[in-house]
């Protein structure tokens, strides 16, 4: 703890709070604590339950993703607020637990739109890497009703998803063009030059033009 307070930088917690992040250690800098601890399960439960946004982050690089009950995973979602542990927990750690697809399914249908948000996150992974068992017209029609009116983190989760619906198969590719143009979420996302937008239909369209380039 003290040498992530030794870390800290005003000017990185200015940025990061913007993003709704309230810490200001440099993520590089955060990475090579966590390289040389390597993993330590206890150290990062240890870690998780100070509160601490930048020790929880190092304590996501650090834990071992199996070791996780489900019970503890859910409690830690509900406990991680900011959207970078948030994330960083979904993607390092609950992905990679056998419980994922169990908390996938509870997730999604929490009245929580930040838990929410991270069963949809789960369903992205499935929808690009292992499909099988999904109905993806129905998560369509999900995205369709829900999409335009859901709040923030939740409305960005299920954007992703339909690109990836769009990306990842050409059956419903045509359709899912269709919603995001119809609700126009994100639309007018600012984008930096050389990144592709966010908005679906741009989103889709580009990655499936790269597959079909290289």
């Amino acid at each position: 703890m003290a040498e992530l307070a030794a870390l800290e930088d005003p000017k990185a917690r200015e940025v990061n709070q913007r993003h709704g992040d309230d810490h200001g250690v440099n993520l590089g800098k955060l990475r090579a604590i966590a390289k040389r601890l390597r993993t330590q399960q206890e150290l990062a439960c240890q870690l998780w339950q100070t509160g601490d946004t930048a020790a929880r982050l190092l304590a996501i690089l650090v834990c071992r993703p199996k070791a996780f009950e489900r019970d503890e995973l859910d409690g830690m979602l509900r406990e991680a607020r900011t959207p970078k542990v948030h994330d960083w927990l979904v993607n390092n750690v609950v992905k990679k637990n056998p419980h994922a697809e169990e908390l996938r399914l509870a997730w999604s249908a929490d009245p929580d739109p930040v838990v929410a948000s991270a069963g949809w996150a789960l369903t992205t992974e499935r929808v690009a890497r292992r499909p099988e068992g999904l109905d993806l017209a129905a998560l369509l029609d999900v995205i369709e009703a829900e999409m335009r009116d859901a709040p923030d983190r939740l409305q960005w989760a299920m954007n992703n998803c339909l690109a990836q619906i769009g990306i990842e198969h050409p059956e419903h590719r045509a359709r899912a063009i269709d919603i995001g143009e119809r609700l126009a979420v994100l639309k007018d996302y600012p984008t930096s030059p050389g990144c592709t937008s966010p908005y679906a239909p741009t989103w889709i369209t580009e990655m499936v033009r790269r597959r079909q380039d290289s």
